[in-house]
């Protein structure tokens, strides 16, 4: 796997791959490091993942490592659209089981119930990530700079809320339809629960994969511009350990 780039802005470090698959195979080599060091020093470890096709190659990569002890891993989503249900296609609960949950068995799941009351499902879920840290957080970035669903307009950085209920910005939906999850933008739901960002941000290690020439802009903008909930993503350069991993696509010097 040879780097094309590699930089560090602020405290966030950037890799550059040639290709989506060694983007993706590398990065999920670093989340399998982690994860096996942890495993050796403590009991569980905690973690929160991203339902996108832009994690394919992550989690492909990550359900083939070896040496893991997926039963003492308790494993989170960080966002979900309100209404579907669980087992729609378009279901981010769905999205990961069917990729990696029911490929690994993680000991513990913990799905967002959006058939549930919106407030009542952000309390319960809240609760359930103040049991313990959060150790692992693997995410993406959205064409307009969001991470879990906190975009632009909903972004705050110092949100009080570790889980809440979110309107959806026309760019966010039609992501999604870019992406082939859904036919049309009136078919993509407009309310979600999303992790806020500070819950996002207590993880102790972040790990970012950012493919694709349709979040190009976004990466600019994450990496060139201010920090500022504009770019949501641009909150990544104040974590202190958070790797961005991009293909060739995503970056541009």
């Amino acid at each position: 796997m040879s780097v094309v780039t590699e930089e560090i802005l602020d405290g966030l470090r950037v890799r550059v791959y040639p290709t989506r698959d060694e983007m993706g195979r590398a990065a999920a080599r670093d989340v399998a490091d982690r994860m096996r060091g942890l495993l050796a020093s403590q009991g569980r470890v905690r973690m929160v993942f991203a339902s996108a096709p832009s994690q394919n190659e992550l989690l492909d990569h990550l359900v083939r490592a070896e040496g893991l002890d997926w039963s003492r891993v308790t494993a989170f989503h960080m966002d979900e659209y309100i209404g579907l249900e669980p087992d729609a296609p378009q279901s981010f609960g769905r999205f990961l089981r069917d990729r990696l949950f029911d490929l690994v068995h993680p000991g513990r799941v913990h799905l967002i119930d959006s058939t549930r009351p919106a407030g009542e499902e952000c309390e319960r879920y809240a609760a359930l990530l103040a049991e313990a840290p959060v150790d692992i957080v693997c995410l993406g970035i959205g064409e307009n700079g969001h991470i879990a669903f906190n975009d632009p307009e909903v972004a705050d950085f110092e949100d009080p809320l570790p889980v809440k209920v979110v309107e959806l910005d026309e760019r966010s939906r039609q992501q999604q339809v870019n992406d082939g999850c859904f036919d049309t933008l009136d078919s993509v739901p407009r309310h979600a629960i999303t992790l806020t960002i500070p819950m996002l941000l207590s993880g102790r290690a972040l790990f970012c994969v950012v493919p694709g020439p349709t979040k190009r802009e976004a990466v600019r903008a994450t990496l060139r511009g201010p920090v500022s909930p504009e770019c949501p993503a641009s909150v990544l350069r104040r974590h202190p350990d958070c790797t961005l991993y991009l293909d060739a696509d995503s970056y541009e010097a």
